[in-house]
């Protein structure tokens, strides 16, 4: 039983692939309701470690269970082969998100047919994915972002996130390991986040045919999760939601928002109009905004919104010239390359690439920073000392009062 009630809408997470199998196992861990699980993947000793209680191993003729080997056209042929499967997974879901790491095999090759499967069978088609990181190599990045052209085609709303991103917000001594969670963090907050505005009935309700007229043929979209604390909580919990370090750019043409505001039984109608202000003054001026407001006891003094910007226009989808990062510039360069580099290329790289929190920061930290937009806790004003002349000084004029 889903949440917050009997709720007819039925929603699939899909873990396409390494990254994507992930991903679900991350939500898994974390518990979302009214949700079910699938990995899919054509490796068989992965799908054997998935915690999904449901798998579908893919390709099996065409890989024999040995994955994909990183090439995207035998993911593509794998999932072709389990067509059969993938469409009844599909069928009878108002909602499917397709979970996956670009780049790779399966994910990049298998995640395009899965979601042409989903959307053919009439659900709302959703793509949460990430891009690889710079150092993984031009051939990787390339055939990510030939798949996520093609992914584009197959969805309704898709999500991208950039893994090089992740270099500027993880800190140096973070564990590859607790590194990649918190990237598997990131896609699993896309997939809740849109989950809990259709599952949990609030206080403003926002039902799932709200979502579906803002996520239908939207093209890709932007979703940004923030919290905040104190007099002025709710306020910086949009702010943080609308500038996540993780956007590629900003909701301000976004021609249609849906937001969520979740917080105690202490949360007042001021704070949700304070947080729902911030959201209007930065989208398009004639955008349908559909708002919802949840009363969770467990947010405490908490308060959580979490919004879903689509329908803009974006410069790669348009033909236009696209802004490469500055970061990802500077580390997709290579020796050889006929550009010049200057004896500090490799300092100025780390700087760049340098986390706000400080090398020592752990990864629940990390996680808090993502949503609260780096804000670091003001530190207290030290008591003025006074020196030695000032404390003999005070001392003499007391004796010298004395005295009169």
């Amino acid at each position: 039983m889903p949440e917050g009630g009997a709720n007819p809408c039925v929603i699939k997470v899909l873990g396409i692939g390494g990254g994507g199998g992930n991903a679900v196992n991350r939500m898994i861990q974390t518990r979302i309701d009214g949700v079910s699980f699938w990995a899919v993947n054509t490796d068989a000793q992965a799908l054997a470690k998935s915690l999904a209680p449901n798998v579908l191993n893919i390709g099996r003729h065409v890989t024999r269970g040995l994955g994909a080997g990183g090439v995207p056209e035998v993911g593509k042929k794998s999932a072709q082969e389990n067509a059969k499967e993938l469409q009844q997974i599909c069928r009878g879901a108002d909602m499917v998100f397709i979970t996956a790491g670009m780049g790779g095999g399966t994910g990049s090759g298998a995640g395009p047919i899965v979601a042409e499967i989903a959307r053919d069978e009439g659900c709302l088609t959703v793509g949460v994915v990430t891009k690889p990181f710079a150092f993984e190599g031009k051939k990787r990045m390339k055939q990510a972002e030939e798949a996520i052209k093609e992914l584009r085609k197959h969805v309704d709303t898709l999500i991208v996130v950039s893994n090089d991103k992740l270099l500027r917000i993880v800190p140096e001594n973070t564990p590859v390991t607790d590194a990649f969670l918190v990237a598997d963090d990131i896609l699993r907050q896309g997939v809740v986040g849109i989950s809990e505005i259709i599952i949990k009935t609030g206080l403003v309700n926002v039902d799932f045919a709200d979502v579906r007229a803002v996520m239908k043929d939207a093209g890709t979209a932007l979703m940004g999760v923030g919290t905040g604390v104190g007099k002025t909580r709710a306020t910086d919990a949009a702010v943080a939601a609308i500038s996540s370090p993780l956007l590629d750019f900003p909701i301000s043409e976004a021609k249609r928002i849906v937001f969520n505001v979740v917080g105690g039984s202490g949360l007042g109608l001021s704070e949700i109009n304070a947080a729902s202000e911030v959201i209007y003054e930065n989208a398009h001026e004639d955008a349908n905004i559909i708002f919802g407001a949840l009363i969770d006891p467990d947010m405490g003094e908490e308060v959580s919104i979490t919004v879903l910007a689509c329908d803009f226009r974006e410069s790669s989808a348009e033909g236009e010239p696209v802004k490469v990062d500055a970061t990802a510039q500077m580390m997709a360069g290579r020796n050889g390359d006929g550009e010049y580099r200057s004896p500090d290329f490799y300092k100025e790289r780390r700087q760049m690439t340098r986390s706000p929190l400080g090398p020592n920061a752990t990864v629940e930290e990390t996680r808090t920073a993502i949503t609260r937009g780096f804000k670091k806790p003001e530190p207290e004003p030290e008591p003025e000392r006074k020196s030695f002349g000032k404390r003999m000084g005070g001392f003499f004029k007391r004796i010298t009062r004395r005295s009169e």
